[in-house]
């Protein structure tokens, strides 16, 4: 194949076929060819787009670029994809509620790039916590613990990593079907024969409009159909944050209480409604009964705690994870109703506190964050306090400055933003 000719047939907006996209992509991870080519390519995806079966043969090409993890031997596996979002931590409840209800949750999950950590990242705030696993060791605890979670290796997709990384470069990050066959791409070669996508909506999401989310997960579902799994979407409100805390110690500490009964509302009902989606798939038992009964009877919380010992972290520490030592109050200047929160400067806050990384590679500091003490639609008086920002030092004055224009008061009552908008 010549390559300047795929790329002239993109130009003009042709379609490719699957085995020029498998050679496309075979000769990428080989080297020959160069990135700035790829990146050609990559603009001319931008403008003309894919069609479904372009975009399906692309993301099947991109998962078996490395390894793909057979699961077939695990029962009821089910794997979780959300497109990001502040405060996002419904991994750490909905994995354990999953595997406490008879699924395997058993998958690979890299570390955050934005404003604050990804699982993985929340999940070394907790001592001894240990998230490299070798294949064997990952097979083991999944059969024996029923969930576990691995930082994401370079042999999975690793077409992905490297289409990513020249995407981000060359401003080609945000065309539909390279988004899709990014995500999708992972949860292929992760295995799982269910797949739930929360995909997020709003001010503080990568998709701002519900119609950019619903062709997102539209195209996501066709590819997973495609590829012979059951895959189900939820378009999920991130027009303020998800529960209380921002910032990987705090998201971690309120995901326990979550699994304990003590977490917020909009934690619980979003990861209930993404647990019964998932176990419904599955065709498991997903009644409201089956799922609260999980809580309330603690099997979900052992589940946890087996999980977290089984990969060496210390499950006592749980509850009780160190935070930073600097504490910075913002309180209502007046009596009002919080009329809105920007979910995305509250998230960059959290980030110049070093709570998130700009770069990969770059350092993240688990104990900083903030903590939310009022939501949309909530009244509050004079002097209350509307947030408390956990800090050393560093990025403060940044911080304090994006909070400050992030929480909007008002005299006029605001409802509160829809937290689950569609199920597909």
């Amino acid at each position: 194949m010549r390559f300047v000719d795929f790329i002239e047939q993109k130009k003009q907006g042709g379609t490719h076929n699957r085995g020029d996209l498998e050679g496309f992509v075979a000769s990428y991870i080989t080297g020959e060819l160069p990135d700035y080519q790829v990146a050609a390519w990559l603009m001319a995806v931008c403008f003309q787009g894919m069609g479904a079966s372009e975009t399906a043969d692309l993301t099947r090409a991109m998962a078996h670029s490395g390894d793909v993890l057979d699961l077939s031997r695990l029962p009821y596996t089910i794997d979780k994809h959300s497109t990001g979002g502040v405060g996002d931590k419904t991994s750490l409840v909905l994995a354990p509620l999953l595997a406490a209800c008879g699924a395997t949750v058993a998958k690979m999950s890299g570390r955050g790039l934005g404003d604050t950590g990804g699982t993985v990242d929340k999940l070394e705030s907790i001592p001894d916590f240990q998230a490299e696993l070798s294949e064997k060791a990952f097979y083991a605890q999944a059969e024996r613990v029923g969930r576990v979670v691995t930082g994401q290796t370079k042999d999975l997709a690793p077409a992905d990593g490297l289409l990513y990384a020249l995407r981000d470069a060359t401003a080609t990050v945000g065309s539909l079907p390279l988004i899709a066959a990014s995500i999708m791409s992972k949860k292929l070669a992760g295995g799982a024969q269910t797949i739930v996508l929360d995909v997020k909506v709003g001010g503080g999401a990568f998709m701002r409009t519900p119609d950019e989310a619903r062709a997102l997960a539209g195209t996501m579902l066709d590819i997973g159909a495609r590829a012979g799994k059951e895959v189900r979407a939820i378009l999920s409100g991130m027009f303020e944050p998800l529960g209380w805390a921002v910032g990987n110690a705090l998201e971690v500490t309120e995901a326990v209480r979550c699994l304990q009964g003590r977490g917020p509302d909009d934690l619980l009902s979003l990861c209930l409604t993404l647990a019964g989606t998932g176990l419904r798939a599955a065709e498991l038992s997903a009644s409201r009964e089956t799922l609260e009964g999980a809580l309330a009877s603690s099997h979900a919380y052992e589940k946890l705690e087996a999980w977290i010992a089984a990969q060496g972290g210390d499950a006592r520490a749980l509850g009780r994870l160190e935070t930073a030592p600097g504490h910075h109050l913002l309180r209502a200047e007046r009596e009002s109703l919080v009329a809105s929160l920007d979910a995305l400067a509250l998230g960059q806050a959290v980030m110049v506190l070093g709570g998130g990384r700009a770069q990969k590679g770059d350092a993240v500091d688990p104990g900083v964050g903030l903590v939310l003490y009022a939501k949309v639609g909530d009244p509050v008086r004079a002097g209350d306090p509307l947030l408390t920002l956990y800090h050393r030092g560093k990025g403060l004055e940044d911080a304090h400055r994006l909070v400050g224009g992030a929480v909007v008061t008002s005299k006029a009552r605001t409802e509160p933003p829809p937290l689950v908008l569609e199920r597909l």
